[in-house]
Protein backbone atom coordinates (compact mmCIF):
# COMPACT_ATOMS: atom_id res chain seq x y z
CA UNK A 1 0.00 0.00 0.00
CA UNK A 2 1.33 3.56 -0.66
CA UNK A 3 -0.10 6.55 0.65
CA UNK A 4 1.49 10.44 1.89
CA UNK A 5 2.57 8.52 5.14
CA UNK A 6 5.04 6.34 3.16
CA UNK A 7 6.57 8.71 0.83
CA UNK A 8 10.28 8.93 1.24
CA UNK A 9 10.49 12.44 0.22
CA UNK A 10 7.95 13.24 3.05
CA UNK A 11 10.22 11.60 5.98
CA UNK A 12 12.96 13.16 5.01
CA UNK A 13 11.51 16.50 5.43
CA UNK A 14 10.23 15.09 8.76
CA UNK A 15 12.64 17.18 11.92
CA UNK A 16 14.79 14.54 13.74
CA UNK A 17 15.21 15.93 17.50
CA UNK A 18 18.08 14.46 19.39
CA UNK A 19 17.26 13.14 22.59
CA UNK A 20 19.54 14.83 25.76
CA UNK A 21 23.19 13.35 25.62
CA UNK A 22 24.38 12.37 29.12
CA UNK A 23 27.23 15.00 31.04
CA UNK A 24 30.85 14.59 30.39
CA UNK A 25 31.25 13.40 33.74
CA UNK A 26 28.63 10.65 33.91
CA UNK A 27 30.62 8.59 30.86
CA UNK A 28 33.71 10.06 31.10
CA UNK A 29 35.49 7.07 32.11
CA UNK A 30 33.48 5.02 29.63
CA UNK A 31 35.56 3.50 26.51
CA UNK A 32 34.54 1.93 23.19
CA UNK A 33 35.22 -1.96 23.38
CA UNK A 34 37.80 -0.99 20.46
CA UNK A 35 39.97 0.96 22.88
CA UNK A 36 38.80 4.77 21.92
CA UNK A 37 36.54 7.04 24.04
CA UNK A 38 32.98 5.96 23.87
CA UNK A 39 30.73 7.83 21.37
CA UNK A 40 26.77 8.03 21.49
CA UNK A 41 25.10 6.04 18.73
CA UNK A 42 23.02 7.93 16.75
CA UNK A 43 19.29 7.06 17.28
CA UNK A 44 17.45 4.90 14.64
CA UNK A 45 14.37 6.47 15.82
CA UNK A 46 12.51 9.55 15.57
CA UNK A 47 11.91 11.16 18.62
CA UNK A 48 8.90 12.57 19.72
CA UNK A 49 8.76 16.13 20.78
CA UNK A 50 8.90 17.47 24.17
CA UNK A 51 5.93 19.00 25.69
CA UNK A 52 6.46 22.73 26.49
CA UNK A 53 6.72 22.97 30.40
CA UNK A 54 3.92 24.73 31.77
CA UNK A 55 3.77 28.26 32.91
CA UNK A 56 5.02 28.26 36.75
CA UNK A 57 2.14 30.27 38.13
CA UNK A 58 2.99 30.76 41.75
CA UNK A 59 4.63 34.16 42.53
CA UNK A 60 8.66 33.71 42.76
CA UNK A 61 9.81 34.03 46.11
CA UNK A 62 12.24 35.73 47.74
CA UNK A 63 15.70 33.95 49.07
CA UNK A 64 15.83 33.04 52.70
CA UNK A 65 18.55 34.40 54.36
CA UNK A 66 21.32 32.10 55.69
CA UNK A 67 20.78 31.55 59.97
CA UNK A 68 23.52 32.77 62.12
CA UNK A 69 25.82 30.34 62.91
CA UNK A 70 26.93 31.81 65.81
CA UNK A 71 23.96 33.39 67.95
CA UNK A 72 24.82 36.33 69.91
CA UNK A 73 25.50 35.38 73.65
CA UNK A 74 24.00 37.29 76.31
CA UNK A 75 26.21 37.32 79.65
CA UNK A 76 26.50 38.84 82.57
CA UNK A 77 29.74 41.21 83.56
CA UNK A 78 31.40 38.48 85.74
CA UNK A 79 31.09 35.90 82.99
CA UNK A 80 32.60 37.55 80.80
CA UNK A 81 35.07 38.88 83.09
CA UNK A 82 36.33 35.28 84.06
CA UNK A 83 36.48 35.11 79.82
CA UNK A 84 38.91 37.23 79.69
CA UNK A 85 41.94 34.45 80.46
CA UNK A 86 40.59 32.20 78.08
CA UNK A 87 40.13 34.79 75.09
CA UNK A 88 43.35 36.11 76.02
CA UNK A 89 44.82 32.69 75.31
CA UNK A 90 42.54 32.43 72.11
CA UNK A 91 40.71 29.16 73.82
CA UNK A 92 37.05 30.82 73.58
CA UNK A 93 34.36 29.72 71.07
CA UNK A 94 33.33 31.78 68.20
CA UNK A 95 30.47 32.83 70.06
CA UNK A 96 31.97 33.75 73.20
CA UNK A 97 35.02 35.52 71.49
CA UNK A 98 32.45 38.10 69.78
CA UNK A 99 30.84 38.57 73.28
CA UNK A 100 33.59 39.59 74.72
CA UNK A 101 35.07 41.48 72.46
CA UNK A 102 31.73 43.19 72.16
CA UNK A 103 32.16 43.73 76.09
CA UNK A 104 35.41 45.27 75.54
CA UNK A 105 34.48 48.23 73.71
CA UNK A 106 31.61 49.60 76.38
CA UNK A 107 33.65 48.44 79.65
CA UNK A 108 37.06 50.25 79.95
CA UNK A 109 38.17 48.23 83.36
CA UNK A 110 37.63 44.71 81.52
CA UNK A 111 39.78 46.28 78.37
CA UNK A 112 42.79 47.29 80.30
CA UNK A 113 42.43 43.98 82.03
CA UNK A 114 42.65 41.97 78.54
CA UNK A 115 45.16 44.53 77.39
CA UNK A 116 47.47 43.13 80.58
CA UNK A 117 46.45 39.59 79.55
CA UNK A 118 47.27 39.76 76.23
CA UNK A 119 50.81 40.81 76.99
CA UNK A 120 51.15 38.24 79.56
CA UNK A 121 50.45 36.16 76.95
CA UNK A 122 53.22 37.50 75.05
CA UNK A 123 55.64 36.22 77.69
CA UNK A 124 55.02 32.77 76.79
CA UNK A 125 56.17 32.91 73.29
CA UNK A 126 58.64 30.22 72.81
CA UNK A 127 60.70 32.47 70.32
CA UNK A 128 60.87 35.46 72.65
CA UNK A 129 63.74 36.69 75.26
CA UNK A 130 62.04 34.66 78.38
CA UNK A 131 64.63 36.89 80.58
CA UNK A 132 62.13 39.08 82.66
CA UNK A 133 62.38 42.85 83.14
CA UNK A 134 63.82 43.64 86.25
CA UNK A 135 61.68 46.30 86.92
CA UNK A 136 58.77 44.05 86.67
CA UNK A 137 58.44 42.90 90.25
CA UNK A 138 58.28 46.39 91.47
CA UNK A 139 55.70 47.29 89.18
CA UNK A 140 53.85 44.51 89.89
CA UNK A 141 54.25 45.48 93.67
CA UNK A 142 53.34 48.78 93.45
CA UNK A 143 50.43 48.24 91.15
CA UNK A 144 49.46 45.52 94.39
CA UNK A 145 49.58 48.22 96.90
CA UNK A 146 47.78 50.86 94.90
CA UNK A 147 44.88 48.97 94.16
CA UNK A 148 44.62 48.07 97.99
CA UNK A 149 46.70 48.87 100.70
CA UNK A 150 48.06 46.30 103.36
CA UNK A 151 45.35 45.51 105.89
CA UNK A 152 48.16 45.74 108.62
CA UNK A 153 50.79 48.20 107.37
CA UNK A 154 54.38 48.20 108.56
CA UNK A 155 54.71 51.07 110.91
CA UNK A 156 56.83 54.30 109.49
CA UNK A 157 59.45 53.92 112.44
CA UNK A 158 60.02 49.83 110.77
CA UNK A 159 60.41 50.72 107.82
CA UNK A 160 63.91 51.02 107.46
CA UNK A 161 64.65 48.04 108.85
CA UNK A 162 62.09 46.18 106.43
CA UNK A 163 64.06 47.48 103.77
CA UNK A 164 67.38 47.02 104.33
CA UNK A 165 66.88 43.71 105.14
CA UNK A 166 65.33 42.93 101.84
CA UNK A 167 67.70 44.52 99.99
CA UNK A 168 70.33 42.72 101.76
CA UNK A 169 68.58 39.44 101.32
CA UNK A 170 68.08 40.14 97.43
CA UNK A 171 72.87 40.49 97.85
CA UNK A 172 72.73 37.11 99.13
CA UNK A 173 69.88 35.24 96.54
CA UNK A 174 72.39 36.31 94.25
CA UNK A 175 75.64 35.28 95.38
CA UNK A 176 77.03 31.52 95.02
CA UNK A 177 77.93 28.79 97.11
CA UNK A 178 81.75 29.52 97.33
CA UNK A 179 81.17 33.17 97.99
CA UNK A 180 79.93 32.42 101.41
CA UNK A 181 83.09 31.51 102.50
CA UNK A 182 84.87 35.07 101.13
CA UNK A 183 86.42 36.56 103.57
CA UNK A 184 85.19 39.75 105.26
CA UNK A 185 86.61 42.13 107.75
CA UNK A 186 84.53 44.10 109.92
CA UNK A 187 86.08 47.50 111.69
CA UNK A 188 85.09 49.70 114.31
CA UNK A 189 86.36 52.12 116.90
CA UNK A 190 87.42 51.37 120.51
CA UNK A 191 88.75 54.37 122.63
CA UNK A 192 91.38 55.97 120.46
CA UNK A 193 92.09 53.40 117.61
CA UNK A 194 90.53 51.37 114.87
CA UNK A 195 89.96 47.87 115.25
CA UNK A 196 89.00 44.63 113.16
CA UNK A 197 87.73 41.19 112.99
CA UNK A 198 87.96 38.93 110.08
CA UNK A 199 84.97 36.34 109.18
CA UNK A 200 83.11 35.61 106.31
CA UNK A 201 79.56 36.23 104.29
CA UNK A 202 78.56 33.27 106.60
CA UNK A 203 79.49 34.96 109.60
CA UNK A 204 78.59 38.45 109.05
CA UNK A 205 74.95 37.08 109.01
CA UNK A 206 75.16 34.99 111.86
CA UNK A 207 76.26 38.22 113.62
CA UNK A 208 73.50 40.43 112.37
CA UNK A 209 71.41 36.94 113.83
CA UNK A 210 72.71 36.89 117.03
CA UNK A 211 72.38 40.51 117.97
CA UNK A 212 68.94 40.92 115.86
CA UNK A 213 67.90 38.58 119.17
CA UNK A 214 68.39 41.51 121.59
CA UNK A 215 65.06 42.83 120.02
CA UNK A 216 63.40 39.19 119.46
CA UNK A 217 63.77 38.48 122.98
CA UNK A 218 62.25 42.40 124.24
CA UNK A 219 58.81 41.10 121.92
CA UNK A 220 59.03 38.01 123.57
CA UNK A 221 60.42 35.90 121.11
CA UNK A 222 62.71 33.38 120.55
CA UNK A 223 66.34 34.25 120.93
CA UNK A 224 68.47 32.37 118.39
CA UNK A 225 71.19 32.25 121.14
CA UNK A 226 68.60 30.79 123.98
CA UNK A 227 69.09 31.84 127.59
CA UNK A 228 72.44 33.30 127.61
CA UNK A 229 71.65 36.30 129.68
CA UNK A 230 72.53 39.77 129.38
CA UNK A 231 75.71 39.80 126.91
CA UNK A 232 76.87 42.81 124.52
CA UNK A 233 76.56 42.61 120.95
CA UNK A 234 80.29 41.76 120.58
CA UNK A 235 79.39 39.12 123.22
CA UNK A 236 76.57 37.34 121.46
CA UNK A 237 78.37 37.34 118.63
CA UNK A 238 81.76 35.66 120.32
CA UNK A 239 78.98 33.27 122.06
CA UNK A 240 77.16 32.10 118.50
CA UNK A 241 80.03 31.73 116.47
CA UNK A 242 81.65 29.09 119.28
CA UNK A 243 78.58 27.52 119.67
CA UNK A 244 77.87 26.53 116.18
CA UNK A 245 78.80 22.73 115.39
CA UNK A 246 80.89 24.30 112.78
CA UNK A 247 81.62 27.38 110.73
CA UNK A 248 78.52 29.37 109.44
CA UNK A 249 77.44 28.49 105.72
CA UNK A 250 74.77 29.25 103.38
CA UNK A 251 71.98 27.89 105.68
CA UNK A 252 72.25 30.79 108.22
CA UNK A 253 69.82 32.92 105.43
CA UNK A 254 67.11 31.21 106.11
CA UNK A 255 66.90 31.09 110.22
CA UNK A 256 68.50 34.67 109.82
CA UNK A 257 65.45 36.02 107.05
CA UNK A 258 62.97 34.11 108.90
CA UNK A 259 63.46 35.95 112.27
CA UNK A 260 64.04 39.53 110.55
CA UNK A 261 59.78 38.76 108.47
CA UNK A 262 58.78 37.78 111.94
CA UNK A 263 60.05 40.71 113.86
CA UNK A 264 58.16 42.76 111.70
CA UNK A 265 55.05 40.55 111.36
CA UNK A 266 54.99 41.43 115.39
CA UNK A 267 55.41 45.30 115.38
CA UNK A 268 52.93 45.47 113.06
CA UNK A 269 50.44 43.51 114.76
CA UNK A 270 51.15 44.70 118.10
CA UNK A 271 49.95 48.64 117.89
CA UNK A 272 51.43 51.66 118.63
CA UNK A 273 52.27 51.13 122.51
CA UNK A 274 55.21 48.52 121.14
CA UNK A 275 57.39 50.95 119.80
CA UNK A 276 58.18 52.38 122.95
CA UNK A 277 59.69 48.88 124.57
CA UNK A 278 63.09 49.02 126.02
CA UNK A 279 65.96 47.15 124.18
CA UNK A 280 68.98 46.41 126.32
CA UNK A 281 72.29 46.46 124.67
CA UNK A 282 74.42 45.56 127.76
CA UNK A 283 75.72 48.49 128.82
CA UNK A 284 73.37 51.18 127.53
CA UNK A 285 69.54 50.38 126.13
CA UNK A 286 66.96 52.30 123.28
CA UNK A 287 63.27 52.45 122.57
CA UNK A 288 62.55 49.42 120.00
CA UNK A 289 61.49 52.19 117.99
CA UNK A 290 65.50 53.00 117.72
CA UNK A 291 66.77 49.97 118.08
CA UNK A 292 64.85 48.93 114.65
CA UNK A 293 66.72 52.04 113.31
CA UNK A 294 69.87 50.96 114.61
CA UNK A 295 69.64 47.45 113.05
CA UNK A 296 68.52 48.87 109.89
CA UNK A 297 71.47 50.74 109.79
CA UNK A 298 73.85 48.28 110.70
CA UNK A 299 72.06 45.66 108.45
CA UNK A 300 73.09 48.77 105.37
CA UNK A 301 76.99 48.72 107.18
CA UNK A 302 77.74 45.05 106.76
CA UNK A 303 75.57 44.34 103.46
CA UNK A 304 78.11 47.11 102.16
CA UNK A 305 81.12 44.66 103.57
CA UNK A 306 79.30 41.52 102.00
CA UNK A 307 78.95 43.49 98.73
CA UNK A 308 82.89 45.08 99.18
CA UNK A 309 83.52 41.01 99.16
CA UNK A 310 82.35 39.58 96.86
CA UNK A 311 82.26 42.65 94.21
CA UNK A 312 78.68 43.01 94.26
CA UNK A 313 77.49 46.96 93.46
CA UNK A 314 75.12 48.12 96.40
CA UNK A 315 73.84 51.48 96.89
CA UNK A 316 73.44 53.48 99.53
CA UNK A 317 69.37 53.77 101.77
CA UNK A 318 66.81 55.97 100.45
CA UNK A 319 67.15 59.37 101.74
CA UNK A 320 64.69 59.27 104.17
CA UNK A 321 65.72 56.79 105.83
CA UNK A 322 69.29 57.58 105.72
CA UNK A 323 67.81 61.32 107.16
CA UNK A 324 66.38 59.01 110.20
CA UNK A 325 69.75 57.05 110.79
CA UNK A 326 71.80 59.90 111.24
CA UNK A 327 68.83 61.72 113.51
CA UNK A 328 69.44 58.84 115.52
CA UNK A 329 73.32 59.14 115.70
CA UNK A 330 73.19 63.22 116.11
CA UNK A 331 70.55 62.28 119.13
CA UNK A 332 73.08 59.85 120.58
CA UNK A 333 76.14 62.38 120.45
CA UNK A 334 76.06 64.28 123.51
CA UNK A 335 75.96 61.20 125.83
CA UNK A 336 78.50 59.16 123.80
CA UNK A 337 80.56 62.72 124.34
CA UNK A 338 79.49 62.16 128.17
CA UNK A 339 80.84 58.49 128.36
CA UNK A 340 84.38 59.59 126.49
CA UNK A 341 84.76 62.78 129.56
CA UNK A 342 84.17 59.93 132.04
CA UNK A 343 86.98 57.82 130.93
CA UNK A 344 89.63 60.84 130.32
CA UNK A 345 89.15 60.61 126.10
CA UNK A 346 87.16 63.92 126.23
CA UNK A 347 88.26 67.54 127.61
CA UNK A 348 86.27 68.65 130.27
CA UNK A 349 82.65 70.78 129.66
CA UNK A 350 83.01 74.71 130.01
CA UNK A 351 80.33 74.99 132.26
CA UNK A 352 77.54 73.56 134.61
CA UNK A 353 74.28 73.64 132.01
CA UNK A 354 70.97 72.68 133.57
CA UNK A 355 68.80 70.33 131.99
CA UNK A 356 67.05 71.42 129.03
CA UNK A 357 68.98 74.65 128.99
CA UNK A 358 71.27 75.80 126.10
CA UNK A 359 74.27 75.30 125.95
CA UNK A 360 77.88 75.22 124.11
CA UNK A 361 76.91 73.40 120.62
CA UNK A 362 79.05 72.07 117.74
CA UNK A 363 76.97 72.55 114.27
CA UNK A 364 77.06 69.40 112.25
CA UNK A 365 75.61 70.16 108.53
CA UNK A 366 75.03 66.94 106.70
CA UNK A 367 75.00 67.28 102.95
CA UNK A 368 73.45 64.87 100.14
CA UNK A 369 70.53 62.80 100.49
CA UNK A 370 69.15 62.15 103.97
CA UNK A 371 71.16 65.47 104.71
CA UNK A 372 70.24 68.20 107.28
CA UNK A 373 71.45 70.71 110.41
CA UNK A 374 72.03 69.20 114.25
CA UNK A 375 73.10 71.54 117.16
CA UNK A 376 75.32 68.90 119.28
CA UNK A 377 75.33 70.01 122.84
CA UNK A 378 78.80 70.03 124.21
CA UNK A 379 78.73 70.45 128.15
CA UNK A 380 75.50 68.30 129.02
CA UNK A 381 73.91 65.25 127.72
CA UNK A 382 70.58 66.73 128.81
CA UNK A 383 71.36 69.86 127.28
CA UNK A 384 70.13 71.18 124.07
CA UNK A 385 71.58 72.26 121.51
CA UNK A 386 70.98 75.57 120.20
CA UNK A 387 72.45 77.57 117.07
CA UNK A 388 72.81 80.53 119.21
CA UNK A 389 75.56 79.10 121.05
CA UNK A 390 77.53 77.23 118.78
CA UNK A 391 81.34 77.40 118.78
CA UNK A 392 82.18 75.43 116.35
CA UNK A 393 80.59 73.91 112.82
CA UNK A 394 81.52 70.51 110.90
CA UNK A 395 79.87 70.03 107.25
CA UNK A 396 80.19 66.29 106.42
CA UNK A 397 78.31 64.12 103.45
CA UNK A 398 75.76 61.81 104.93
CA UNK A 399 77.30 59.06 103.27
CA UNK A 400 80.60 59.56 104.71
CA UNK A 401 79.02 60.49 108.78
CA UNK A 402 77.69 57.29 108.60
CA UNK A 403 81.30 55.50 107.91
CA UNK A 404 82.32 57.36 110.29
CA UNK A 405 79.38 56.07 112.97
CA UNK A 406 80.78 53.13 112.09
CA UNK A 407 84.34 52.95 112.45
CA UNK A 408 85.59 52.67 108.86
CA UNK A 409 86.63 56.38 108.58
CA UNK A 410 89.08 57.74 110.83
CA UNK A 411 88.29 60.53 112.61
CA UNK A 412 91.22 63.50 111.82
CA UNK A 413 90.18 62.68 108.46
CA UNK A 414 86.42 62.44 108.29
CA UNK A 415 85.28 65.98 108.29
CA UNK A 416 85.27 67.72 105.02
CA UNK A 417 84.43 71.28 106.29
CA UNK A 418 85.76 72.71 109.97
CA UNK A 419 85.04 75.60 111.37
CA UNK A 420 86.12 77.15 115.54
CA UNK A 421 86.47 75.12 118.05
CA UNK A 422 89.08 72.98 117.16
CA UNK A 423 88.68 70.91 120.67
CA UNK A 424 84.77 71.09 120.46
CA UNK A 425 85.25 69.40 116.76
CA UNK A 426 87.44 66.62 117.76
CA UNK A 427 85.67 65.53 120.68
CA UNK A 428 82.44 65.29 118.40
CA UNK A 429 83.90 63.88 115.53
CA UNK A 430 85.75 60.98 117.95
CA UNK A 431 82.38 60.54 119.96
CA UNK A 432 80.59 59.84 116.79
CA UNK A 433 83.36 57.13 115.89
CA UNK A 434 83.05 55.52 119.18
CA UNK A 435 78.88 55.24 118.41
CA UNK A 436 80.65 52.31 116.42
CA UNK A 437 81.02 48.46 116.94
CA UNK A 438 81.35 45.40 115.87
Amino acid sequence: MSGADDDPEEVARTPWIPGPRRSADDHADLTSPFGGPYEEPEPQYEAEPEPAPEPDLEPERAPEPDPDPEPVLELPHRVLKSLLGAWALSACSAAETRAVEDHLTECAPCADEALRLRDAVGLLHAERDLDLDPLLRSRVLENCLGRRPARIPVPAWATPYDAETARLDALLRDIGEAEWHAPVRLRWFEGERAVNRKTTVAGVIGHLLAVDGLVAASLGLDDPLGKVGELAPAERTETYWKTAHRPPTRAIREPWRDQSHTLIRTVSFAGRGVADLTVTYGDFALPLRDSLLERAFECWRHAEDIANAVAYPYDPPSGSHLHGMIDLAARLLPAALADRRRTGLAGPPRELVAAGAPGRSVHLEIEGAGGGHWYIALDSPAALGSPDHTVAQVAMDGVEFCQLIAGQVPPQDAAAGQDGDREAIRDVLFAAASLSRM
